[in-house]
């Protein structure tokens, strides 16, 4: 039986609580089912159907053009990493005024942690073997899918589908088969013993195999100056943010398929977009390639990194300078935003010196299954995978996790 802490929360002194947010932003999902696991009700502006909200937004967050902006009580709490940075820390029940009763140790005989296409596939197939899969959506429910516009190499969708309905639609599929989807991400665990321990704040849940199919992270590029201008002129999604620079110029920096379709996605809003590369061909697939180089609105930079990120606190980004990487040149670009594609970070923080993993922090399974170094836990998706990185490839891992578990579970 599965019991869940209880939230006390009184109308007298429960915290106001406003969220910026659009349609399609996997951040804004997360920051209200936060909130809505929490029972705490918030008032919701959606910018995109109310773009006259955008400049309001942006002046109460000091310069923020990134969504969620989320307030309570007035006081501006930042977008959706910050709420669960307030969240991990313990200190967002005191802003909202609530308390949390003590938890009991929640059971499953399988826990798995992520929600994109290896996740969601585990949960299928574990569901359907009858095993009660408990899932945890992770910070980005959906995984990085829900930042892409359009899928067009899932088979099965002829003439494609958004990254949005195909998650959505397995989530629909795995909870036709009874998965638990709990929101939020496992902060701390124990895989010592058996049965093991996740724990999610003051939560603790225990299961006798563990799915992990955490997948991977946008990187930034390091840059002290991009850290600065952070939310103010550079995002990581511009499905998320693309919006608040229409009519406007804006960079994206990468070669990978993610950098082209970020680049041909802002055409539809902005002015112009310019596509930097540190080198002379485009690492992306042929097709998407051919998209971005036939895009009259797209102006490749080759051979060129990122400089610097221009700005100031009062107006953010005002522009960023790039360096040509062969002839030393530096030069100004005259844009107002700049969006960071350059690969990802496998979200294995939790596990490093318990897990085998390489030296890049990506899991090491044994070859030839998804079985980690540790009876009864198992690896999928893009957490275990740098090298193809593709929703199918990742669901099939899934398939292939919960079908090792089921096998482990049955030999016990």
């Amino acid at each position: 039986m599965l019991f869940k802490s209880i939230v006390i929360i009184t109308r007298e002194n429960m915290g106001k609580v406003l969220i910026y947010t659009k349609g399609y932003c996997s951040y804004c999902v997360a920051a209200k089912n936060l909130f809505d696991k929490k029972k705490v009700p918030y008032e919701e502006i959606r910018i995109d159907e109310h773009p006259e909200q955008k400049e309001t937004m942006v002046e109460k967050s000091r310069g923020r053009k990134t969504v969620p902006q989320i307030f309570i009580n007035d006081q501006h709490i930042g977008g959706c990493d910050d709420l669960f940075e307030l969240e991990n820390q313990g200190k967002l029940n005191a802003l909202l005024e609530t308390e949390e009763a003590e938890a009991k140790i929640q059971h499953r005989r399988v826990i798995i942690l992520g929600t994109g296409p290896a996740g969601y596939t585990a949960a299928i197939y574990t569901a359907r073997a009858n095993l009660n899969p408990l899932i945890f959506s992770g910070p980005q429910k959906g995984g990085q899918l829900t930042t892409t516009t359009e899928v067009e190499n899932f088979p099965g969708f002829e003439n494609g589908i958004d990254g949005n309905e195909l998650m959505n639609n397995m989530e629909k599929q795995a909870k036709r088969f009874d998965t638990e989807i709990v929101f939020g991400e496992i902060t701390k665990v124990d895989l010592s013993k058996k049965p093991f321990l996740l724990y999610q704040n003051n939560e603790v849940f225990s299961c006798d195999s563990l799915i992990i199919a955490t997948g991977a992270t946008a990187k930034y590029l390091g840059l002290e100056s991009e850290d600065r201008f952070k939310n103010r002129g550079v995002s990581a999604c511009a499905t998320c943010d693309g919006f608040f620079y229409k009519g406007q110029k804006v960079a994206v920096v990468g070669g990978g398929d993610t950098a082209l379709e970020e680049a041909a996605y802002l055409t539809n809003f902005c002015e112009r977009v310019f596509l930097i590369h540190r080198r002379d061909e485009l690492r992306g697939s042929k097709a998407m390639q051919d998209r971005v180089l036939a895009n009259e609105k797209i102006e490749i930079v080759w051979d060129s990194v990122i400089e610097e990120v221009l700005g100031d606190d009062q107006q953010g980004m005002t522009d960023l300078t790039v360096k040509n990487v062969k002839t030393g040149q530096i030069k100004p670009l005259g844009v107002k935003g700049l969006f960071v594609a350059i690969g990802h970070k496998p979200n294995t923080d939790l596990f490093k010196g318990v897990l085998d993993m390489d030296a890049s922090g990506y899991l090491l399974p044994s070859p030839g299954s998804c079985k980690m170094n540790i009876d009864g836990v198992f690896a999928c998706g893009d957490v275990m995978d740098s090298h193809y990185r593709q929703a199918i490839t990742a669901a099939g891992m899934g398939c292939m996790a919960a079908i090792d578990t089921e096998r482990w579970l049955a030999g016990q």
